[in-house]
């Protein structure tokens, strides 16, 4: 009885731990699963795991979406921009998903390479460019109008840099940020100009230099970034790049910060001004409910201030100026009315010159020739033909140190 006693538990033991493998748990850092209410099972891809801002942002989102739906899900990190991301797709499928999220640009080629061969699947992809092209039922893409929660930081930046002003901290002059991009993608750049924008809203004389990392994640280069430009006489610094680098830099020099994708108040109590971010849990709860209900899925999908999808951060006011918060709050109002435009074209110039017409890469082909005007009633219209960013306009008063392609 002993010896049979034994071996039932050991063949206890085994169905366990293959269990919790299926469940994403063991090797498969950063996953998981939530007990649900609903058959439905969901999948997410990471390019990092928690410590990157910008994952950590979409993993919050998930966990968020899936608890309150009272569905089943699994997380995979640290996923590359590679063939990895086509394999971890297959095994979220062959784990039962039916539904699969991936949250960087450079997966969106595997994540189509997936929807094509698992039909009966949906493949929902955060910041790509190819949905509305591909025309594939089963392959959606997403982002929000991030450039307005962009412009909101801004003005909180230009705040700050008129109570520096007015204090004697620095000269009007002098009032020059810096800005840490990953690459030089529309994307960030779409990001830096709003930022910029929304500061010269409010503090006319204000230039910016923008330094790339070549990275979304690398902690070092974004600390060697972000202090390169305050050695080079940036009084403020922000970021469209992953880690705390830039931060850091910022805390550890007294500088002032503006983060990205949530509060790094913690850390950086004397430097953090404020942060805008995506919150992904409405489209998450969109697409999961589409498919609990048999519905169809937006082909590209646009969170917005209106829809949750565009958040700022609590204000610090140790280091923010004084009245930040209510004029983000007027200028969010203004932005939500239609009464202000992120990228009014009298606001700009680029080499001197207003624009008044522009054709942007909407279709993204081989040659990213520019196929749709997006210029009309006085701005640049910004995902409205696509969800993804495509301003990539160099305006006067930006200056960039380099390039990262």
């Amino acid at each position: 009885m002993k010896k049979k006693s034994l071996i039932v538990l050991l063949a206890i033991a085994i169905v366990a731990m293959f269990s919790l493998s299926a469940c994403g748990g063991g090797s498969d850092a950063g996953s998981g699963a939530a007990e649900g209410d609903s058959d439905i099972m969901v999948g997410f891809i990471c390019l990092h795991d928690e410590n990157s801002t910008y994952d950590l942002n979409f993993i919050n989102a998930a966990k968020a979406a899936c608890d309150e739906l009272g569905v089943e899900y699994q997380i995979r990190t640290n996923i590359p921009e590679g063939q990895e991301c086509y394999d971890a797709a297959a095994e979220l499928v062959d784990a039962g998903c039916d539904i699969i999220f991936a949250d960087s640009f450079g997966h969106e080629d595997y994540m189509i390479q997936a929807a094509k061969e698992f039909p009966e699947v949906q493949f929902c992809h955060s910041t790509g460019t190819k949905a509305h092209t591909e025309g594939l039922d089963n392959y959606h893409n997403a982002f929000a109008s991030i450039y307005e929660g962009r412009y909101l930081a801004g003005v909180a930046a230009g705040m700050k840099l008129n109570e520096m002003i007015e204090d004697g901290t620095i000269t009007a002059d002098k009032a020059k940020m810096g800005y840490v991009g990953a690459f030089t993608y529309a994307e960030v750049v779409s990001g830096y100009t709003s930022f910029y924008l929304g500061a010269k809203s409010v503090c006319p004389s204000v230039t910016m230099d923008v330094t790339f990392t070549g990275s979304w994640y690398d902690e070092t280069a974004e600390k060697e970034g972000a202090n390169k430009l305050i050695q080079g006489g940036c009084v403020l610094i922000s970021q469209h790049a992953d880690s705390m680098g830039a931060p850091t830099a910022c805390e550890n020099a007294g500088v002032p910060d503006v983060s990205y994708n949530g509060s790094t108040v913690d850390a950086c109590p004397n430097t953090f001004i404020v942060s805008s971010r995506i919150d992904w849990a409405p489209y998450y709860k969109y697409c999961i409910e589409a498919v609990m209900n048999g519905e169809a899925i937006d082909t590209d999908w646009t969170g917005t201030l209106a829809t949750g999808s565009v958040l700022l951060t609590e204000v610090n006011d140790q280091a923010a100026a004084e009245g930040t918060q209510e004029k983000l709050d007027e200028v969010k109002a203004q932005l939500e009315s239609g009464e202000i435009h992120v990228f009014d074209t009298a606001n700009f110039t680029v080499d001197g010159k207003k624009v008044d017409s522009y054709m942007a890469d909407v279709d993204t082909d081989e040659a990213y020739e520019g196929d749709t005007e997006v210029i009309s009633d006085g701005y640049f219209h910004e995902s409205e033909f696509r969800s993804a960013p495509y301003f990539d306009l160099q305006i006067d008063g930006i200056t960039l140190l380099d390039t990262a392609f």
